[in-house]
């Protein structure tokens, strides 16, 4: 039976992250905030009025790297302790304060991109040619000079941009993790207690129906209390994202939240609309196994994290995941190994379970420093592959960091999920090399589908169809409240499922449980990362050395290339629908080898 949530404070120290990586007090961070103020106070002073030519530009742009690093550290800093424990009043307000004080800041200094742009196109130019890590920088204020508004529009955004991007995500997150107190379910004679992570990272996977589908039951019954608010700051992002864009000149909500991840909207659609096609048959042939392995009356929607095979689900404590990711791993190479080792030595993971603590995982990079992984472990296999896709982005973000300029380390998000999923399937690949078992050989290929595949072709797929929906509405001019988002989520599941499932009262409160629509247009890329990763895992495969070497290449690459230059740089063309339908075919045929082996077995 799940265990009731401890408080923060009662958390062994070896299960939380060491920020003490980043800054040994709070008072060295709040130095380094007030040298970043000092510094931009600075800039404004000497660069004001006086960006009119290539050397000028170029000592301003590495001035402000300076300060944009620091921006970085602190407010990650602020994030970070503020994302374990939602709790504590004095992380929030830290936060809040550090969060403003950047949004001060970018203001003051917006004059910087504002002057440049109004350069000739030829002093822009030479400028770029000076190099010093500011050349792509420059090259996208010229990509972003039809969009930018007058100098002083842009000063006042800067100014709000706390409260124009971040406010509605911090009520979001307040009303999830601080607000909602679950109180325990019963089943039976029995009581069993409910919070936001016993939910999605035990209840979900229960193997007592009574209790699952009671936890699912309850659970919904306790955040629909919510639904409003949470609708409410969700509505308030979209109908700000709707004023930006039209500000900014874009045709549509989706022109200006591509337009930052350097892709056209064909490949979003392209990746939304085949799969939920072309990939819904296979995932109800999918859902089917799992009600016949199970015996269950019916399948539910609060039945599809279930396993296969639930009687063949290893426990894995936090040493042993070590090796088998380091074994996983090590076709990478040695410096990535080490990088795997130094992160268990030297506590760059957060694994703690806590009140307060923020759901699902992350990995934050701040530049210069080491990796931030937050997760909650659960001695699950699939906490492993959890790990090695976060690790896959600290991977990625070590090379990418030490090979760029801080301003060439914003990757876009449609590639950013490759090197994270990569890892995943490296590490089930690694698994079936090492085991004849037909029952081991269906276990792996079940983590694969049930959790790599599933959570970012399904679930965060799902989301994505969803958000495109909520985007037309607002493009024409509409706004979403709680039943209208509830509705679209509950069509979006039904389309997609059909008959195979049915959908439990609560199945479209979906909606309300991921932070992801906060973040723009992230939802989809998920898949497309995974794509990705898929044919590069095949290239490596069949190529090996070389196929490992170009991948590197592409991870140092950072931001200097957008996503289509950089998935070419692995040997693959994503201006195509082949990588994606094939993709699919393979999960298809894995769904497939996963039934006959049920059969054999």
């Amino acid at each position: 039976m799940a265990e009731e949530l401890k408080d923060r404070k009662d958390v062994p120290e070896e299960l939380t992250w060491n920020l003490a990586n980043l800054y040994e007090t709070r008072e060295d961070m709040l130095r380094d905030a007030d040298e970043m103020k000092r510094l931009a106070e600075h800039m404004a002073e000497t660069y004001k009025g006086r960006l009119n030519t290539p050397e000028t530009i170029q000592e301003c742009l590495t001035e402000y790297r300076r300060v944009y690093e620091l921006m970085t550290l602190t407010g990650i800093y602020s994030e970070l302790a503020m994302s374990v424990d939602y709790y504590d009043n004095d992380n929030q307000e830290q936060s809040g304060r550090i969060g403003r004080l950047i949004s001060e800041i970018q203001s003051s200094l917006s004059f910087v991109s504002s002057e440049i742009m109004e350069q000739d196109e030829e002093i822009i130019r030479q400028a770029a040619a000076l190099g010093s890590g500011n050349q792509y920088f420059l090259q996208d204020i010229l990509r972003d000079r039809p969009h930018r508004l007058h100098p002083e529009a842009e000063r006042v955004v800067s100014a709000l941009g706390q409260t124009i991007y971040s406010t509605p995500y911090e009520i979001y997150n307040i009303t999830k993790l601080a607000d909602i107190r679950f109180e325990p379910f019963r089943v039976g004679e029995k009581e069993y207690p409910l919070g936001y992570t016993l939910f999605e990272d035990d209840y979900e996977y229960e193997q007592d129906t009574a209790v699952r589908r009671g936890a699912f039951e309850a659970f919904s019954r306790k955040i629909k209390e919510y639904e409003n608010v949470t609708a409410a700051a969700y509505n308030a992002k979209v109908q700000t994202e709707k004023v930006l864009a039209g500000l900014r000149g874009h045709k549509s909500v989706f022109d200006y939240l591509l337009f930052s991840q350097k892709v056209e909207r064909e490949l979003y659609d392209r990746q939304i609309d085949l799969i939920m096609e072309k990939l819904a048959p296979y995932m109800r042939k999918y859902a089917g196994l799992i009600q016949k392995v199970h015996g269950l009356d019916k399948m539910t929607f609060a039945d599809l994290k279930l396993p296969v095979d639930p009687t063949y689900t290893p426990k894995v404590t936090i040493e042993a995941s070590r090796e088998y990711i380091e074994k996983g791993l090590a076709i990478l190479g040695e410096d990535y190994v080490k990088m795997v080792q130094t992160a268990y030595e030297e506590r760059w993971v957060d694994f703690a379970q806590n009140k307060g603590k923020s759901t699902g995982g992350f990995c934050a990079s701040p530049y210069g420093k080491n990796s931030f992984i937050l997760m909650t472990w659960n001695n699950k296999m699939s906490d492993v592959f959890t790990l090695a896709h976060e690790l896959g982005h600290a991977g990625h973000f070590k090379i990418c960091n030490s090979a760029q300029s801080i301003w060439d380390t914003d990757v876009s998000s449609y590639f950013v999920e490759a090197p994270s999923t990569m890892n995943e399937l490296l590490m089930a690949h690694y698994l079936l090399k090492n085991s004849r078992d037909k029952r081991f050989r269906r276990w792996v290929l079940t983590c694969m589908v049930g959790n790599t595949y599933y959570h970012n072709f399904v679930t965060h797929l799902l989301e994505a169809a969803y958000q495109r929906e909520v985007y037309r509405l607002v493009d024409a001019g509409g706004s979403v409240q709680a039943q209208t988002l509830s509705d679209i989520m509950r069509d979006v599941l039904q389309k997609f499922w059909g008959d195979a499932v049915e959908l439990n009262e609560g199945a479209q409160l979906t909606w309300m449980r991921q932070p992801h629509y906060y973040m723009g247009l992230y939802s989809y890329t998920y898949s497309a990362g995974l794509t990705i990763a898929t044919q590069m895992c095949k290239r490596i495969e069949n190529e090996g050395q070389e196929a490992i070497e170009d991948w590197k290449k592409v991870l140092a690459a950072g931001s200097t290339l957008p996503p289509v230059e950089l998935a070419a740089l692995a040997g693959i063309d994503i201006s195509t629908d082949a990588p994606l339908l094939d993709t699919i075919e393979t999960i298809g045929s894995m769904i497939g080898e996963i039934c006959e082996l049920t059969e054999d077995i």
